[in-house]
């Protein structure tokens, strides 16, 4: 039969393989009754043709997976059935049929109990979404999105699209996203991402970007990903198919060359079938992949999760990585009778009018502050420079110093603050934001990119896990990137880098072993593809950016330390793994020679290695504890 047709028929053929666990059942016991009322020829002819059946779409299984350069142990069951049927041993035949279509629907359970996570995270996907048109509330579809609609998002909804929180605040369930488990809240002008859950009132969300191109369409993507992959692992237990195969074979040929009984041929095949090395290890691996994306963390094909346990090198990128990548209010000079966090406040409220990076990180530091912020009006933004406009009331200017203190007479600028400012600037990485109130300099913010507070554990329990070298890597100057790694530990730090160096820098690592790249820029997707697993700060915000979809894992939620605990799930999932495979092969080894030596009949042998397969699975599943 030529390729395509078998290919053709084996897909056609598909859907009758969800009936034969049932049919086989009903067949077997049919047999039973039959063999019981002493009519043995028909017995005899429904356990054959629950074999041949069985048979006959496996067969066309395995020709199609040899069109693909596949070769799997699904051979041995072909072998075992076709020969009971061509000793009569039929009963042995249904047993070994019933056998290998238990094992596969108790894999399938397994795999499906596995991936509860990624595959809840496809079943909340919205279709549709509650738009203001011409004053009235509207659904439509989230391909009809664009940026700047305006939304609805009612209590317990799934937000649809990345966004702004345009209402007084919203309280947000992103445990799906993050692994968080506490409700979050963002106030007004706050973005939010796709896929969270609305857990409060309902609220008013203005729309960033098209739904294609938002959050959490680029999580399914990747997920998505994530279950058509096939682990290392697994690839590897196809290329051991050759060798067991040729074992099996071996010993089911001196057992029948030395007894002269072809029965014990056949309890050896029955015993082999199917092996527990194609059960465990898929298992294994998509029960670590769950639980990663349960933490927060997506890893986009197994073979990403294996390669986690070998690590020796990680070069990680420093903005967006080992630092926050985003600027934080780190300090307050008031004057002028100001207190601090009016300062803060009455900047923030007129901020809440600007997309500006600093501006954000100070509507950000007020609302953790719990400061209730004004409604900004009259509104004039200088791109890059700052803004004026009127809060409470007041006339408010925010922005650099230059651009604030230009609107101010000279002697109303407070020596003392312009001291404090030449002291901050003089620090590598900050910025600093002044705030002048009805003519007056009120004060200024001090903003800065700091390390992160889970950096220096976590490069610790890199140490811990086995790495060897612990690289920064940066595009910042020298001083910058020795200050920002001092007393961490890095064995080696390189600055002014361009993405084509940090590809070569991870190259360059090669021969000391597996290296990891961890990067959250389109910069850094060069140097992630590189690598030996390059895993990505997606944050939410780029989880369909060229960083995550260069690297094999990406950190949904914005911490460093969830890669610590993805290692943890990775090397317990394959040592399970393995350990699952070593029992199941060696008790199946154990099984077929006992069988040569006829101390198992094939019926016996068939049951015996059902026990064996259900147990190297159950294992399996602890990957998910």
């Amino acid at each position: 039969m030529h390729a395509s047709a078998v290919a053709g028929l084996a897909s056609r053929l598909a859907p009758l393989r969800r009936l034969l666990l049932p049919g086989l059942l009903l067949t077997l016991a049919a047999g039973g009754l039959a063999f019981a009322s002493g009519q043995d020829i028909l017995a005899q002819r429904l356990w054959a043709g629950a074999t041949a059946l069985v048979l006959s779409l496996l067969v066309c299984h395995i020709l199609s997976s040899l069109k693909r350069g596949e070769f799997g142990l699904d051979l041995i069951a072909a072998l075992a059935m076709g020969t009971a049927l061509l000793f009569g041993e039929n009963l042995a035949g249904a047993i070994v049929a019933l056998m290998f279509t238990g094992g596969e629907a108790l894999e399938g359970f397994a795999q499906r109990r596995a991936a509860r996570e990624m595959s809840a995270l496809l079943a909340r996907v919205p279709r549709t979404a509650a738009r203001y048109e011409n004053g009235r509330i509207t659904e439509v579809p989230l391909d009809a999105l664009r940026p700047g609609d305006r939304l609805l998002v009612r209590r317990g909804e799934v937000v649809p699209v990345d966004g702004t929180v345009e209402s007084a605040q919203a309280v947000l369930d992103q445990s799906a996203l993050t692994g968080e488990p506490l409700p979050v809240r963002h106030a007004r002008g706050a973005p939010v991402m796709s896929g969270s859950t609305n857990a409060g009132d309902a609220f008013d969300l203005l729309t960033r970007q098209a739904a294609a191109d938002s959050t959490y369409a680029g999580i399914v993507r990747l997920v998505e990903t994530a279950q058509r992959s096939r682990a290392p692992m697994v690839r590897l237990a196809d290329r051991y198919a050759l060798g067991f195969l040729a074992l099996t074979l071996a010993i089911a040929g001196a057992a029948w060359a030395f007894s002269g009984d072809p029965v014990r041929l056949l309890a050896v095949l029955v015993i082999a079938t199917p092996c527990p090395l194609i059960l465990a290890v898929p298992v294994a691996i998509i029960s670590g992949i769950s639980r990663c994306a349960g933490r927060g963390v997506l890893v986009k094909e197994g073979g990403a999760l294996e390669r986690l346990a070998a690590l020796r090198t990680v070069l990680i990128d420093k903005t967006g990585t080992l630092t926050g990548g985003r600027p934080r209010l780190v300090d307050i000079r008031a004057r002028n009778g100001f207190a601090p966090g009016e300062v803060l406040r009455l900047a923030a409220s007129l901020d809440q009018a600007s997309a500006h990076v600093v501006a954000g990180a100070l509507v950000e530091a007020a609302a953790d502050r719990g400061l209730a912020l004004g409604s900004p009006q009259q509104v004039v933004e200088e791109p890059g420079a700052g803004l004026t406009g009127r809060v409470d009331g007041r006339a408010v200017a925010v922005g650099g110093w230059d651009f604030v203190t230009a609107q101010l007479a000279p002697a109303a600028i407070d020596p003392d603050i312009a001291t404090a400012r030449a002291e901050w600037t003089a620090r590598p990485g900050t910025v600093v934001v002044a705030v002048a109130v009805d003519g007056a300099l009120a004060g200024a913010l001090l903003l800065a990119d700091s390390v992160r507070e889970e950096a220096q554990a976590v490069l610790g329990a890199l140490r811990e896990l086995g790495v060897t070298r612990l690289i920064l890597a940066t595009g910042d100057e020298p001083v910058r990137a020795e200050t920002i790694a001092a007393g961490l530990g890095f064995d080696a730090v390189l600055s002014n880098m361009t993405p084509q160096d940090k590809a070569a820098a991870v190259a360059a690592e090669h021969p000391n072993g597996p290296v990891m790249m961890i990067g959250d820029g389109v910069n850094d997707a060069p140097a992630l593809a590189a690598a030996d697993i390059g895993v990505a700060m997606g944050g939410g915000a780029s989880a369909g950016g060229a960083s995550s979809e260069a690297a094999g894992i990406v950190i949904l939620v914005d911490r460093l330390d969830r890669l610590i605990d993805a290692m943890r799930i990775a090397r317990r999932s394959r040592a399970i793994a393995l350990q699952s495979v070593v029992a199941g092969i060696g008790l199946s080894t154990l099984g077929m020679i006992a069988a040569a030596f006829g101390l198992l009949a094939p019926v016996q042998g068939a049951l015996l290695q059902e026990a064996i397969d259900v147990a190297v699975i159950l294992n399996a599943l602890r990957a998910l504890r």
